[in-house]
């Protein structure tokens, strides 16, 4: 073959585009925090996954890469991807063991994420912070951490922007108690079963909690897991009611739409421009994350596999988060810093304190 002929065939071939960039970059990602954890295992693949996406957001070499040719993969990778490890996430749950903690536990569980909740929405709207960052902040305080803001950022179409920097706060945070809460422990009065409920009711990412609560001991890491599992059992609930809170806001929409265009006697039919979609009022991946729970809870599946699908799970949140944590533009975050950062302070503060108080009282 001549040089003629392979400088055609070159020519020929079709360019790297479309997700392909992206979602290579994300694989590399996610090989970057998987030597991250192994180099230093108190580190989770997670939080690691958005450390290295944020960075690699801001490096010289790889900014114009992230912003550019790679965007539509890292952010087909921060929405498809994350869906379907959510879906995956429901074989972590049994509702057997959910139940098996107690009506009390539960009850305590309910109280925690709904004071988390409320409060933090409160305090970041009175904050005056943009966008639904403090939808998402308040979500992933009291549910899971990024995870959880992954599904309703979904569920309300929320910007990528408001749901990188909210999961910047989120992982930043949930680091922290990796360090702070054990130190905790003893100035506390806590004995290993507390500690590892308290654990499981007050820190964000289920990897966060696994790592925080394994300094107290085999029993201390199970009731925190226990625990943090009926919290991410709310989850679903939780994407429902924004589901519902989309549509109807779409309908009124709607309905205010079709009224400007019958005072200018135009057909709302010929502009599809005005045209509102609704949500569906449980979203498609809410409805497998349920489907897996009930599947786990027929303990159908043999070990092996419910080991696969948590392997792949971890895999496809840390592509996503990666991707993720690439959207976070660091100067856009500090015109809102320190607002962001008094949120998540103020959030902190609200979490531990009612899950301390609920462990003793259930304990």
């Amino acid at each position: 073959m001549t040089l003629r002929e392979r400088a055609t065939r070159t020519r020929s071939l079709p360019p790297l585009g479309g997700d392909a960039p992206g979602l290579l970059l994300a694989a590399a990602g996610v090989a970057a925090a998987i030597a991250v954890h192994a180099a230093v295992p108190a580190v989770p693949k997670l939080t690691a996954a958005v450390v290295l996406g944020m960075a690699a957001a801001h490096l010289p070499g790889l900014r114009p890469v992230v912003r550019g040719v790679a965007r539509p993969g890292l952010s087909m990778a921060g929405k498809r991807l994350m869906r379907l490890g959510i879906v995956l996430l429901g074989l972590k749950l049994s509702l057997d063991d959910v139940l098996g903690l107690g009506w009390a536990t539960v009850a305590m569980v309910l109280a925690v994420v709904a004071a988390t909740f409320t409060g933090t929405l409160w305090l970041g709207r009175r904050l005056g912070l943009p966008g639904d960052q403090p939808l998402l902040v308040a979500t992933g305080y009291s549910i899971c951490g990024a995870s959880a803001i992954g599904a309703v950022s979904q569920a309300a179409g929320s910007e990528e922007e408001d749901v990188a920097a909210s999961v910047a706060l989120v992982t930043l945070c949930g680091t922290l108690a990796i360090a702070v809460l054990p130190l905790l422990q003893q100035p506390f009065g806590l004995g290993d079963v507390e500690f590892g409920r308290w654990v499981g009711a007050s820190v964000h990412d289920v990897g966060q909690v696994v790592a925080t609560a394994q300094t107290g001991g085999a029993g201390a890491l199970r009731e925190a897991v226990l625990v943090k599992l009926m919290r991410v059992v709310l989850l679903a609930p939780l994407v429902a009611g924004m589901a519902v809170a989309v549509r109807r806001r779409a309908r009124r929409g709607g309905e205010a739409v079709v009224g400007a265009d019958q005072e200018s006697g135009e057909d709302p039919a010929k502009n599809p421009v005005k045209t509102c979609s609704r949500p569906p009022i449980v979203p498609l991946f809410v409805a497998g994350f349920l489907a897996m729970i009930v599947l786990r809870t027929t303990g159908v599946l043999p070990e092996r596999a419910l080991t696969l699908a948590g392997d792949t799970q971890e895999l496809l949140l840390a592509a996503a988060l990666f991707g993720l944590g690439s959207a976070v533009h660091l100067p856009t975050m500090v015109r809102t810093g320190g607002r962001l950062a008094l949120l998540g302070l103020g959030s902190w503060v609200v979490v531990a304190g009612v899950s301390y108080a609920g462990v003793l009282v259930t304990t």
